[in-house]
């Protein structure tokens, strides 16, 4: 949820409509430092209202809330769904104060669920955490059995017996028992050790280390003007395009362009936290985003380490929750509900002003002031400069290079993003305005501006503030933070990156992984930002935690801009759809795909294969406002296109239904619903229709839940040939569906098929993806496994 909720841009709304006009106006024309100042007194109508939606996100630690989770991880760990509850264990030691008894149980109870996924390193480090915060000293064995039971799976034999030592002076020193719960622990501290000594007696051959597969090293020298760019891009400018890169040689595909580091990240918390207004308490088991990925560092975890002082906040290590908190974290602890309702915008613009810290935030914004005097107009400098023809200055002139002409990753970078201020409609200026002075005046009754203002030590960030500011009117320290804010979040429009991970999307039994992109979080990358759009791009973004890097997708000969897509692609949309979407970003898409399509009467592809076709003849039905006609003139029916339009979506009612079976482990029911589904769609939809190839790969997905991998491989072709015709032979959904069918023919084992499937695949991802990435690795596991099966299996495959 990058902007408010609902109801906040809703009680924003009113407050605009109820100013004076003249306040409206003054507003309207206000640059950001006045909208700041005007702001400060605007929002106390609205203060109570916005306390009462944030009473709504739930990021206390809340100890009735530890115990539920604790309980359903309890029940779904008795029925031997130890994933689900290892995930609510989680949830429950969010909840748990730091160093108490009750968070030490969580983690034990969380490394037996681990134990039992065989995450042996994992459940160790659980089991650690447990110990140091304190476990009950009278179940201390149990959990010192599982460690050592993992150490001996892990191949660590000595520190397996010395574990197993611990225990029996743990046992001795408190006396015998007699109860059953000890009788049991004695016998598996005697099969453990027996076991040790079957393992020392009889040491098993060393495993062949993964790293055996050869991995491709990708040649990279650094640019000199742009910081993580490849020395094949150069940096312009002119005052058409703005800042661009272009290409400095001939680029091939799949050669790495850029590898950046995010400024800032903010995590998406994906489906929204705000409980129902009832005064019913209701805890969410839901997973989201916000419990499978490390809060910082965006790895994924499962053992994930929680927030000393919040629920939300989790991290996949101890140094990733220390390094937030003393980057950003414990200024934005307390505000938690807040920026949940006021959106991940609001969040992203607060962590970039930390990250940058408020030294390097009060020159660049005393700068720009500077430059609002001498140029008038914010965003007139960046014309001023094409009016410059002196091209010996390089690179200095343009904006957010430093002295020496360089382009880095950084806040001086950030900050001339480009916010389009006199751009956006007013009403959303105001919105953005309220949203950035409530932050503030947060952060100024919780006494911690001085944290925000770099003026706070280190022993003074716990200890409980007060604030002798009661009025709504901000120091003007705050007032400088508020302007950046604003501007950050203005700048978001048009600069905000989505950070994606491709994420399972489940098959029934695991053996084909079907994945899809998500949008993890929201970052800024400075130098990411300076590629323009196209429809039809010719780069790849893929990303690895906070990190992107850019390939070429296609030749890129010397000379030609290097084209990253906004999000409308032509393969997806048509033109008209694109062009509204790319409405935000304040510019009219002129690009080659564009211009064919507006300017000729070629028609885009999505409107040649995306079509209806007659429900008589089956012909293509012409493009028309209400009514489409048949272009058979012998048939020459007419059909509304409200009828189609509804008959369709009926249909995809029904395909998600079939996938809902499908959940259910209802695999002959979804197979005869999506048949169905495919009956009805071919007197209405053409062949090409990608609806078509979507109904395809479900089909070979519940084939292979069933086991039954040639007609998984027979549906999942068809699929592909849809695929191919709406994005091309070489684009990366192909190289996704074609891992999807060698994971198919690799457990059919149909080896010859697999073989030159894998090798397709293999080269479409390394070309988008690099080939370093988790699917190309993967393909390599597979390749080796069937290359080094026995002949005489192989004959009688």
């Amino acid at each position: 949820m990058a902007l408010p909720v609902e109801e906040w841009r809703r009680c924003a709304a009113r407050r605009w409509a109820a100013l004076e006009p003249a306040l409206r106006q003054r507003l309207a024309e206000a640059r950001l430092p006045d909208m700041v100042r005007l702001g400060c007194g605007l929002l106390r109508p609205e203060a109570e209202a916005l306390r009462g939606l944030c009473r709504r996100a739930r990021t206390g630690k809340e100890p009735e809330a530890a115990r539920f989770y604790r309980q359903e991880g309890n029940r779904l760990f008795g029925r031997r769904c130890y994933g689900a509850a290892a995930r609510l264990y989680s949830q429950a030691a969010s909840h748990e104060q730091p160093g108490s008894p009750e968070v030490s149980v969580c983690f034990a109870n969380r490394s037996a669920a681990l134990f039992h996924l065989g995450l042996f390193e994992v459940c160790l480090e659980d089991i650690a955490r447990a110990e140091s915060h304190g476990y009950p000293d009278r179940l201390l064995p149990k959990v010192l059995l599982r460690k050592a039971e993992c150490l001996l799976r892990l191949g660590r034999l000595q520190d397996a017996a010395g574990a197993l030592r611990v225990v029996e002076n743990k046992i001795a020193t408190d006396g015998i028992m007699n109860s059953p719960a000890h009788q049991t622990l004695l016998k598996k501290l005697s099969q453990l050790k027996i076991k040790i000594h079957e393992e020392e007696s009889c040491p098993q051959p060393a495993r062949e280390a993964c790293s055996d597969i050869q991995r491709k090293s990708e040649i990279w020298e650094e640019n000199k003007s742009i910081s993580g760019a490849s020395s094949s891009l150069s940096l312009n400018f002119d005052r058409e395009r703005g800042r661009h890169l272009v290409a400095s040689q001939d680029i091939v595909p799949g050669q790495s362009l850029l590898k950046e580091e995010a400024f800032v990240s903010v995590l998406c918390p994906g489906k929204s936290l705000l409980l129902p207004d009832s005064s019913e308490t209701a805890w969410d088991t839901r997973v989201t985003n916000a419990d499978l990925y490390c809060h910082r560092c965006l790895r994924q975890v499962v053992a994930s380490v929680p927030c000393r002082g919040c629920s939300y906040a989790k991290y996949c290590s101890q140094n990733c929750a220390d390094v937030a908190w003393e980057q950003y974290h414990r200024t934005e602890c307390s505000l938690g509900a807040l920026l949940l309702t006021l959106g991940v915008f609001g969040h992203v613009a607060l962590r970039t002003v930390l990250l940058a810290g408020f030294a390097e935030v009060s020159r660049l914004v005393e700068w720009s002031h500077e430059r609002d005097k001498d140029l008038g107009d914010p965003e007139a400098r960046c014309k001023h400069l094409s009016e410059t023809p002196d091209r010996r200055a390089g690179t200095r002139g343009i904006p957010g290079c430093n002295d020496d002409g360089r382009y880095q990753s950084s806040y001086q970078a950030v900050f001339n993003l480009l916010p389009h201020a006199e751009k956006h409609s007013p009403e959303h200026k105001f919105l953005c305005m309220l949203s950035v002075v409530a932050i503030c005046q947060q952060l100024q009754e919780a006494g911690l501006e001085a944290a925000v203002l770099n003026r706070e030590s280190p022993e003074e960030w716990c200890k409980p503030k007060t604030c002798e500011k009661a009025s709504g009117e901000l120091s003007p320290e705050l007032k400088t933070v508020a302007e950046a804010m604003l501007r950050h979040v203005l700048q978001l429009q048009c600069n905000a990156q989505a950070i994606t991970v491709m994420q399972e999307s489940g098959s029934g039994d695991g053996a084909v992984v079907n994945k899809k992109p998500v949008r993890l979080a929201t970052a800024f990358f400075p130098v990411l930002s300076l590629l323009n759009h196209s429809c039809c791009p010719n780069i790849s973004v893929s990303f690895s935690g906070t990190a992107a890097t850019i390939r070429a997708s296609q030749p890129i000969p010397s000379g030609q801009e290097i084209f990253h897509c906004y999000g409308p692609d032509r393969c997806r949309m048509r033109v008209a759809e694109r062009q509204q979407l790319l409405s935000q970003y304040f510019f009219e898409c002129r690009c080659q795909a564009c211009l064919d399509e507006l300017e000729s009467d070629v028609k885009s592809v999505v409107s040649m294969r995306n079509s209806f076709c007659c429900p008589s003849c089956r012909a293509p039905m012409q493009v028309g406002e209400d009514m489409l006609c048949c272009s058979n003139k012998a048939c020459a029916i007419s059909v509304s296109r409200e009828s189609l339009s509804r008959r369709l979506w009926d249909l995809q009612q029904q395909i998600k239904k079939a996938l809902e079976l499908l959940k259910d482990e209802k695999a002959d029911q979804a197979i005869k619903m999506l048949l169905k589904c495919q009956m009805d769609a071919r007197n209405f939809l053409c062949p090409e229709h990608l609806l078509m190839g979507e109904m395809e790969d479900h089909l070979a997905q519940v084939y292979a839940t069933l086991g039954k991998w040639q007609e998984a491989a027979r549906h999942l072709e068809r699929s592909i040939e849809i695929v191919e015709l709406h994005h091309g032979p070489s684009s990366v959904e192909i190289g996704h569906e074609l891992f999807k069918l060698a994971q198919i023919l690799f457990n059919g084992f149909a080896v010859s098929k697999a073989l030159s499937t894998i090798q397709r695949a293999e080269e479409i991802l390394s070309v988008h993806c690099g080939p370093q990435s988790a699917q190309i690795q993967e393909l390599q596991e597979m390749k080796t496994c069937l290359s080094d099966l026995p002949r005489s299996i192989l004959q009688r495959i």
